[in-house]
C-alpha cells in the first residue's frame, strides 16, 4: 500500500509520524513524508521519502515564542500583540496553496493520507477531493473535552474547545474557500474537525490514556465517539541513539545522578543567562546538571564543574539515570520522562506545553511555570518541590502503566493498515 504522511513542524512534532513511517516501510509500504525543508533530511535519513512542503521553520519559530511570550506578560497590549500574530500567521497562510498542491500530488493514488494538527484543515479537503481515507495524529486530545483545560469545570472547557474549533475555522474560512473551489469541492457548511469525526475518520492519540484517565468514555458520552476511532497507542519515538551517548553514560555515573535539562528545537532566548541561573540553582542545592542545547546555542558558555552540556542526547538511554527532567513541555519530552518514572518540572512558553504542565501538576508526578517568569530563586524552590520522595514514588508508579515505545510504534502502523484496507475494501 502507498502512505502519505504529512505534518509540518520540528524535529519533535516530525518523528512521531517518522517512527510510524520507518515501521511501514520496514513492513514492505511505501510511504513518502511531507516535512519543513529543514525536516527532509532528518526523514530520508531514517528511510522514507521526503517532500518539502510549507514555510521554512526559521521564519516561524521565534516570533512564535516571541509572541507566546508577549501574550502571557502582556496580553493587554492588543495593537503590538497583533503586529506579532501577523508575523507569526503570515508564513503559513501565504504557503497554504502550496501545501495543498503539494498533498494534492502526493496523494493521488494513495491509500491513506495522515496529518496531524499543522494544516489539518488543509490535508482533510485533499483527502476528500482524492476519495482516500484519511487518518489523524495528534499529541495531545484537541477534539472538545473536559480534560485538557484542567483549570476550567469540565462542561466548560468543552464548550471553550467547542468555540475555538468554531473560530479557528471561520477566521481564515476564506483560505478554505479558495482551496476547495481550487479542488472543485463545494463550500464547506461546518469545522474540518467535526467533519473529520462526522466522516468516520481515524484520529490516534499518541499518547497515554493513563495521562487523561476517562477521557475515552467522556467522548463516548458526549458525542458518541467510538473507542475504535481515537485509539490511545502512547508516545511515538524511534529513541535514536546519539554519538554523545557514550559521554554521557559516563559522566553521569561519575557522580551523583544529575537533574537533566532540555529545552527543545525552538531553545531559549538567552543561553548564557539560561545556562547561568541552571548552574547556580543546581550549586546551591548540590545537584549536578545535565544540559541538552538541542535549538539553545550553549556553544559560548563556560559551564561550572557540576555541569555537563551535550548539543543533543538519547533521552531515552540518560532520563532513567536522572533525578528529574527540567523542559519546555514538548509532547515529546513530557512522555520521555513520564516513561522514566522520574520527576518533571515544565518550564514553558507555549500553549500547549502549559497544557502538559498542568497535566504533570494534576498527576502528581510534577510542577510547572511559565519559563519568562523563571528565576534563579523560582528554580531552587521548585526542584526543591519535585525532588520530594513522594515525586518519585508517584513517576515511578505511573512509569508503569505508559506503553513500551516498540508497542505505540506497532499498534499505530496495525491501525493505519487495517484503517487503509477497510476503506478500501481490500
Amino acid at each position: 500500500m502507498k502512505f502519505v504522511l504529512a505534518n509540518w513542524g520540528t524535529r519533535g512534532e516530525v518523528e512521531p509520524y517518522l517512527a510510524v513511517g520507518r515501521e511501514l516501510v520496514r513492513r514492505g509500504h511505501g510511504v513518502c513524508m511531507a516535512v519543513a525543508p529543514e525536516m527532509v533530511d532528518f526523514v530520508e535519513s531514517a528511510g522514507p521519502a521526503a517532500v518539502a512542503y510549507g514555510p521554512e521553520l526559521n521564519v516561524f519559530l521565534d516570533p512564535h515564542r516571541d509572541f507566546w511570550t508577549y501574550f502571557f506578560s502582556k496580553p493587554w497590549r492588543i495593537r503590538e500583540l497583533g503586529r506579532m500574530w501577523a508575523e507569526v500567521s503570515e508564513p503559513l497562510a501565504q504557503c497554504r496553496g502550496e501545501v495543498s498542491r503539494t498533498l494534492t500530488l502526493l496523494s493521488a493514488g494513495a491509500d491513506l493520507l495522515l496529518t496531524g494538527m499543522n494544516y489539518e484543515d488543509v490535508a482533510v479537503n485533499v483527502a476528500e477531493y482524492c476519495e482516500i481515507p484519511f487518518a489523524t495524529l495528534h499529541h495531545l486530545p484537541l477534539r472538545a473535552n473536559g480534560q485538557l483545560l484542567s483549570f476550567l469545570p469540565a462542561p466548560l472547557g468543552r464548550f471553550a474547545m467547542t468555540v475555538f474549533d468554531w473560530l479557528s475555522w471561520r477566521g481564515p474560512k476564506k483560505f478554505e474557500d479558495a482551496q476547495r473551489r481550487e479542488l472543485g469541492l463545494p463550500a464547506a457548511t461546518a469545522p474540518w474537525s467535526r467533519r473529520i469525526t462526522e466522516g468516520g475518520s481515524l484520529e490516534i492519540q499518541a499518547y497515554d490514556e493513563v495521562c487523561f484517565p476517562g477521557l475515552a468514555a467522556e467522548w463516548a458520552r458526549w458525542n458518541g465517539q467510538r473507542p475504535s476511532k481515537r485509539p490511545f497507542v502512547g508516545a511515538l519515538t524511534m529513541q535514536l541513539a546519539t554519538d554523545n551517548d557514550e559521554e554521557v553514560a559516563a559522566w553521569i555515573a561519575a557522580g551523583t545522578p544529575p537533574v537533566c535539562f532540555g529545552f527543545g528545537s525552538v531553545g531559549v532566548e538567552s543561553a548564557a543567562d539560561t545556562l547561568a541561573m541552571i548552574s547556580a540553582a543546581c550549586e546551591q542545592l548540590g545537584e549536578r546538571a545535565l544540559v541538552c542545547a538541542a535549538g539553545s546555542e550553549f556553544s559560548d558558555a563556560r559551564p561550572a564543574e557540576h555541569v555537563k552540556v551535550v548539543g543533543v542526547m538519547n533521552y531515552a538511554a540518560a532520563l532513567p539515570a536522572c533525578r528529574a527532567f527540567v523542559h519546555h513541555g514538548g509532547a515529546g519530552s513530557v512522555n520521555a520522562g513520564l516513561r522514566a518514572g522520574i520527576p518533571t518540572l515544565i518550564l514553558w512558553t507555549l500553549p500547549d506545553q502549559a497544557l502538559w504542565a498542568g497535566r504533570v501538576k494534576r498527576l502528581k508526578v510534577g510542577a510547572g511555570r511559565r519559563f519568562s517568569a523563571t528565576t534563579e530563586k523560582s528554580l531552587v524552590a521548585d526542584l526543591r518541590t519535585i525532588l520530594a520522595p513522594h515525586y518519585r514514588t508517584r513517576a515511578r508508579e505511573l512509569a508503569t502503566r505508559m506503553t513500551k515505545p516498540a508497542d505505540s510504534v506497532a499498534t499505530a502502523a496495525d491501525l493505519l493498515e487495517n484503517f487503509a484496507r477497510l476503506r478500501r475494501g481490500g
